[in-house]
């Protein structure tokens, strides 16, 4: 049974709205604007319609989908990394670039986990007005993998975007700006969409993907406990 636009709309939006609490009581000592953090998160949602653009070329190679492991792996790296972390990636440079309120290392992970939840949000809630009556398990699921690994990846990129801002400019840093969030959603992507068309190796491709999510959330929470301690410690290294 369809549910009411008005529930689809708190299914798709809960999830974003806990991640976003979570990020930000991290942040409670220091707090940003509310204006920023609002700015950051309609960035986020902008962040869809560029990475449409930079997708569009690829996703015409696999019009008809994908049909083994490899196309999987080409067109989740192709059609869904690569675009959507780029063009997140550009939302969070336009977002600090003359910013004065991004003076703490923590700040770099908060902005860019408000263009990382914009975009979740506005494809969430894509997903689920288009999902008719299977809204529930898409809801579940996507709450549980989806948003959470949007949240990941904006960690990984706020983490070396602060690194690189505040003195830790190496050339491992700044590629990693980019290649970190990619390379980890590229990956789970490729989980994904590797073990829908994989009949014998589904049940396998899906714990390895929930085994992935849980290592990235151990490495998002030891990178903020990071730029927490540096936020304190001037003798901070990496």
């Amino acid at each position: 049974m369809e549910a009411s636009p008005y529930i689809l709309l708190v299914a798709a939006l809960l999830p974003v709205v806990i991640l976003m609490y979570i990020i930000l009581r991290r942040d409670r000592e220091h707090p940003e604007p509310t204006w920023q953090l609002v700015r950051g998160f309609l960035f986020g949602i902008c962040s869809v319609l560029v990475s449409f653009v930079f997708s569009y070329p690829f996703t015409q190679l696999f019009i008809d989908g994908y049909s083994n492991a490899l196309s999987a792996i080409f067109y989740s790296f192709g059609a869904a990394a690569i675009p959507e972390e780029l063009a997140k990636l550009i939302m969070l440079w336009l977002l600090l670039r003359n910013n004065k309120e991004f003076d703490e290392h923590l700040d770099g992970v908060v902005y860019a986990v408000c263009v990382g939840l914009g975009f979740a949000a506005t494809e969430n809630v894509m997903y689920l007005f288009n999902a008719g009556d299977a809204w529930l398990g898409t809801a579940i699921a996507r709450g549980l993998l989806s948003v959470p690994g949007h949240f990941f990846f904006a960690v990984l990129m706020g983490y070396y975007y602060s690194l690189v801002h505040f003195g830790f400019n190496t050339t491992r840093n700044r590629i990693l700006v980019l290649a970190a969030p990619v390379l980890a959603h590229g990956i789970y992507d490729a989980l994904c969409m590797s073990s829908e068309v994989s009949d014998w190796m589904g049940g396998l491709l899906t714990l390895a993907l929930l085994i992935f999510c849980n290592e990235l959330r151990k490495l998002s929470t030891r990178h903020i406990r990071e730029l927490v301690v540096a936020d304190n410690n001037s003798n901070f290294s990496i």
